[in-house]
């Protein structure tokens, strides 16, 4: 029988040849996923032998990341803002760069946190809870209009029952099931925004394997955005923040669209890497 180490080596080799980035970190994760061990663990345990029915579970895995599937979905999990959450291909896997945008908002509301938050196009729930969890006395009303990704974040609340407690799951194609009487201090929305030629150009484990639905947008990935932007000066509160992820080269347009629109203080803010990733605006006191 083999020892961890012997596996390890072999699973960096098996994914390397297949192209598969970071070879050596996918494989200390896969194994580490089927022994219930963290990595650092797996350095403490080379010697340790792999017993049969762990060594089959770890080929299946094995065989998948081998394929180019992403390895959030091999592993049927990531990690958001510091939540454990279920993905699979119904819906987009969370990005870090995303979880700047929950750590911006978090800093700017919070001499004023919002009472309540609407997370259009909520996918695996991860803006959803990730806010619930900032903002401890926050309703939250998520909504999707894909079913499939609802019952992905439905789940997700109820793995983190103690938030998921204070999020209303609805499926709703953008505001369509939002009541006109609703208003909310903060609406968040990650849409859909490449375009048809950036999906075409985009890394295979992105093309291949995530919803293209969750990721296309028409007229030059825009069409999604405006929808949002167009409807957010009725929904929001006085006062109340827009918070939208965007394409790269869409800021211009989009700024038109927010003082069209009626709101204020509309703003291009980039993330970690210095790239336009987010347009925030504000509606009127």
């Amino acid at each position: 029988m083999a020892t961890l180490l012997e596996i390890l080596q072999k699973s960096s080799e098996f994914l390397g040849g297949r192209g598969i980035e970071s070879p050596r970190l996918n494989a200390e994760l896969l194994i580490g996923h089927v022994l219930g061990l963290k990595r650092m663990q797996l350095y403490l345990a080379f010697e340790r032998v792999l017993t049969e029915p762990e060594l089959e579970r770890l080929r299946s895995l094995m065989r998948r990341r081998g394929k180019g599937e992403p390895v959030q979905y091999v592993l049927g999990e990531t990690e958001f803002d510091g939540l454990k959450l279920a993905v699979d291909q119904r819906v987009l896997i969370p990005r870090p760069e995303t979880e700047w945008l929950v750590e911006t908002l978090a800093t700017r509301m919070e001499e004023m946190p919002p009472a309540r938050v609407l997370d259009l196009g909520t996918g695996s729930g991860a803006l959803a809870l990730a806010l619930a969890k900032r903002f401890a006395e926050a309703r939250v009303v998520a909504v999707d209009v894909a079913e499939t990704a609802l019952a992905v974040a439905r789940a997700n609340g109820e793995k983190h029952a103690e938030l998921g407690a204070r999020v209303e799951w609805r499926r709703s194609d953008w505001y369509g099931a939002i009541g006109a009487e609703e208003r909310f201090e903060l609406i968040v929305a990650n849409p859909p925004y490449l375009t048809e030629a950036e999906w075409v150009q985009a890394k295979a484990e992105v093309r291949d394997w995530e919803p293209k639905g969750a990721l296309t947008a028409a007229d030059a990935g825009c069409a999604d955005l405006e929808k949002i932007i167009a409807g957010a000066a009725a929904r929001l509160a006085p006062g109340g923040w827009l918070a939208m992820e965007t394409g790269i080269a869409q800021h211009g347009r989009l700024l038109v669209a927010v003082a069209a629109a009626g709101l204020q203080e509309g703003e291009s803010l980039n993330d970690l890497t210095g790239r336009p990733r987010f347009v925030v605006a504000r509606a009127g006191s």
